[in-house]
């Protein structure tokens, strides 16, 4: 394996001939790809493309499966240094949790937070992530450098919030005028794609939820906000509004196929039917909804009616193949079993949207999410000689089912081999480790987070269960 490695390394293009290759249209035998300039140069037969490339050498792969790498949809890279913070918490952890921990961490610790976030990613087989914002006082590019640093494709949220909800609120005219920096700064970055965001509905005024919006759209970039999460978030609209926030977004125009909408679990026939005119899309959390969430969100109704959406872990686990089991496992649980549905998605569904579906609904599908010439040469390298895929007879739901982050052998992003069996290729993750561990316990320390529950030990002695 070693060897693989050493070829898989090296500079200038490469001629893969592996096992098999997952197309859009499903798993192939005979296939062969080329790498070049970061890009997937040629998909087509083994025979044709070795034909067609004397001069390369193949690097023959016959155990290993050549598939897109995933996209998270949705995640938050400024909060791996509290993740376990939030287990048995009540909802709404952002505001007694994440806002207090993001708006006390300095350029430093969100360097060091986002670096070791993107490692997770790419651990987890994500080669794409959609990050939210980070609610720190104007320490963005620490949060690009370390993404960069690390490889991961990353869309990059700027925080536009003008009612609350970060470190930091500046007039309105200097957030819009910011945002436009954001935008300008990044768009022709090869890794890095800006992206605007508000963190709830409610934490910005009607101007700006449509300004932003609409900046979004006039710049080809995604609008993220996170709506219909929890009860209480739906109700304070309500009150406030008189709406929905999914209704209230549409009453101001701020909808549109631009929009990322995280969550959206409690929704109704109505909101769907919004969301299916405008043609926003979804990031579909099952992980968030499982430790967190006060619901499951419909995603197989939301397929049925061709609304676009994407599978995303809000920064609770990043693995990729766990996270499919969970948003096949999810809709079984909370749809399937009560109406006799035995397939929930056939298994190729979750695949889809955890890749191909995934990078359309985060903006990216002229870019990455797929096996095909043209796009960017980001991809995995599984190895499918392994007693879970033994024997095979439905590779992709085997994928869904079976598949675990410590299969994958090899992370590509921009055609650069990033990960080789869980670790970087080409810089000292465990340094970080230990510099986070370092220094974790000083950053939490000064923030004013109030907790709920108490470490798993201390509530076992509670004595709630025998």
């Amino acid at each position: 394996m070693s060897a693989i490695r050493e070829k898989l390394s090296g500079a200038g293009d490469l001629l893969l001939r592996p096992g098999r290759v997952l197309l859009p249209e499903g798993p192939r035998t005979g296939m062969a790809v080329v790498v070049r300039a970061g890009m997937f140069h040629r998909v087509d037969t083994a025979e044709a493309v070795v034909r067609d490339h004397p001069e390369l050498a193949p690097v023959d792969l016959p155990d290993h499966l050549l598939m897109p790498g995933f996209v998270d949809t949705h995640t938050h890279l400024t909060q791996s240094l509290g993740k376990s913070l939030v287990f048995g918490e009540p909802s709404e952890i952002f505001r007694r949790i994440w806002v207090p921990l993001e708006g006390s961490l300095d350029e430093r610790m969100v360097y060091l937070s986002a670096k070791l976030a993107a490692l997770e990613c790419l651990r987890g087989g994500f080669t794409a992530a959609v990050d939210a914002g980070t609610r720190s006082e104007g320490h963005i590019g620490a949060l690009v450098r370390a993404a960069k640093e690390v490889g991961l494709r990353s869309v990059v949220g700027f925080i536009c919030n003008d009612l609350g909800g970060t470190a930091q609120i500046p007039e309105p005219d200097v957030i819009l005028r910011q945002a436009e920096d954001h935008l300008s700064a990044y768009r022709h970055d090869p890794l890095i794609h800006p992206s605007l965001a508000i963190s709830i509905p409610e934490a910005a005024s009607n101007g700006m939820l449509k300004a932003v919006s609409d900046m979004a759209a006039a710049n080809g970039v995604v609008f993220q906000t996170h709506v219909n999460e929890h009860l209480v978030a739906v109700e304070r609209s309500l009150v406030a509004r008189g709406r929905r926030p999914i209704e209230h977004l549409a009453h101001l125009g701020a909808l549109g196929p631009q929009v990322l909408l995280a969550h959206s679990t409690l929704i109704t026939p109505h909101e769907l039917n919004l969301l299916r005119e405008t043609d926003t899309a979804i990031a579909y959390n099952p992980v968030a909804s499982l430790w967190k969430g006060n619901a499951v969100a419909p995603a197989l109704q939301m397929a049925a009616l061709g609304i676009r959406f994407g599978l995303g872990t809000d920064g609770t686990r990043a693995d990729g193949f766990r996270l499919m089991d969970a948003g096949e496992g999810l809709q079984r649980a909370g749809f399937g079993l009560a109406t006799g549905d035995s397939s929930c998605g056939g298994g190729w569904l979750w695949l889809d949207r955890a890749t191909t579906g995934a990078a359309h609904a985060a903006g990216l599908s002229g870019v990455t999410g797929s096996i095909a010439e043209g796009l960017a040469a980001d991809f995995l390298l599984v190895d499918l000689d392994r007693p879970e895929f033994t024997p095979s007879h439905d590779l992709m739901w085997e994928l869904v089912r079976y598949g675990n982050r410590d299969q994958i052998d090899a992370v590509f992003t921009a055609g650069q081999l990033r990960l080789w069996q869980g670790w970087p290729v080409d810089w000292d993750a465990r340094a970080l480790l230990a510099e986070v561990r370092g220094d974790t316990a000083a950053a939490i320390a000064k923030a004013p987070i109030q907790r709920i529950h108490p470490v798993s030990q201390a509530h076992r002695g509670l004595g709630h269960y025998q």
